[in-house]
């Protein structure tokens, strides 16, 4: 995204490649938004981030970078909705992604859902792997949110 694109307000429903996911979680939504916008301790929980560091508050036009497979990724938060709805996205290595995430209370529980988009010449080289591979991704790390909010300790 350069200065003069506006700012997202969702993902990209024009993108060749969109991955949609959700999990219930035994946890608070207090305690799940807690977790997953504490950018800092993501690779103690979800360990195929190797390294994360945000620049500042968890708000819009904030960034942060981290790393995931070897590759370096910076991102900027675009919207948050404090515990509702967090949103962000960026350009790694010819990927122009932006991912969403909502969170409600369910009960004893909080639902969590994510979508993601991906476009760019990358994706338009290989649209079926590409689409696999987000698609895993976002259900791992939906579960291994999910197992870090229901650990006791």
């Amino acid at each position: 995204m350069t200065r003069s694109e506006p700012t997202p307000s969702g993902i990209d429903e024009t993108a060749p490649v969109i991955s949609r996911h959700s999990i219930r979680i035994a946890a608070s939504i207090e305690r799940v938004w807690q977790l997953h916008t504490d950018v800092d301790a993501w690779p103690r929980w979800q360990t195929d981030i190797e390294t994360a560091r945000i620049d500042g508050p968890v708000m819009p036009g904030s960034t942060f970078h981290w790393t995931s497979a070897g590759l370096s990724i910076g991102s900027t938060i675009y919207a948050v909705e404090a515990p509702g709805r967090i949103l962000w996205g960026g350009t790694a290595h010819g990927i122009a992604a932006i991912h969403e995430w909502r969170f409600e209370a369910d009960g004893d529980g909080t639902q969590v859902r994510n979508e993601e988009s991906w476009s760019g010449d990358p994706v338009d080289a290989d649209t079926e792997n590409m689409r696999k591979l987000l698609g895993q991704s976002l259900d791992t790390w939906l579960e291994r949110l999910r197992r870090a909010a229901e650990d006791p300790a």
